[in-house]
């Protein structure tokens, strides 16, 4: 069997743990839960994961150990926790948007909220998912700024910029780094099957790509196996992206 477009998606999520240590694994939506637990099986073992409640898990779901609210925002706080969220919007600079589509005065739509987006974003490493990549996400400049982008972490100085760092975006479409001019978003690779004007076209500003844009790397067979058979043997990712 080929590897599936949810299965690429599996590893690039999996991906933005890679050389993290010993941090709290922090995935929002299914296929970074897939993704973290990956990396935690090979190649980040040192990763911790959690319930999303109270408990430090294992890899089969048993709790190892506590994890008190005053310890788990000890680590929120000092950078010691890697989040992967969603954005109803994002922008080039990384500014994500989860709270109203339209002005805030008016919006046409009310989202979640900011939640803890701002908080995350300043005090620890934030990654994103975005299952279905257009231009109606990634757009010229979000309606509201929830988790905070480069531009503005700089334009409030040392306090914001302290811990503040986005490793990578992964949509349906490719994987997304900030390495772009002024550390805007640039195209780091594509998933087979997808072009580089796919992606351009689907994105709603400028977006910085070498001449050459590589594919996302290939899941090697021992990931497949456990993606397939361990991870997630029910095919859910399948119906987040379908190939």
């Amino acid at each position: 069997m080929t590897t599936t477009r949810a299965e690429y998606c599996v590893i690039a999520c999996a991906e933005t743990w890679r050389g993290d240590g010993e941090v709290l694994a922090s995935p929002m939506g299914l296929i970074p839960s897939f993704g973290a637990r990956l990396a935690k099986r090979t190649f980040s073992p040192d990763l911790l994961l959690t319930d999303g409640e109270a408990m430090l898990v294992g890899l089969d779901g048993t709790a190892e150990g506590w994890l008190p609210y005053r310890r788990h925002l000890a680590m929120v706080t000092g950078g010691k926790r890697h989040v992967m969220m969603g954005a109803s919007q994002i922008d080039r600079f990384g500014n994500q948007n989860i709270s109203c589509i339209g002005a805030w005065e008016r919006p046409a739509r009310q989202l979640l909220g900011v939640r803890g987006a701002p908080v995350n974003t300043l005090n620890n490493p934030v990654s994103y998912w975005i299952p279905k990549h257009s231009a109606r996400v990634f757009v010229a400049r979000v309606d509201m700024v929830s988790g905070v982008g480069h531009d503005r972490a700089e334009a409030a100085g040392p306090s914001a910029t302290r811990y503040h760092r986005l490793p990578r975006v992964v949509s349906d479409l490719g994987v997304f780094d900030f390495a772009g001019p002024g550390r805007t978003m640039r195209l780091a690779s594509v998933h087979p099957g997808v072009t580089v004007e796919q992606v351009r076209a689907a994105t709603g500003f400028e977006l910085a790509a070498a001449d050459e844009v590589p594919y996302t790397r290939e899941p090697t067979a021992d990931e497949l196996r456990l993606i397939r058979e361990v991870i997630d043997p029910g095919g859910l990712r399948d119906r987040e992206v379908r190939g």
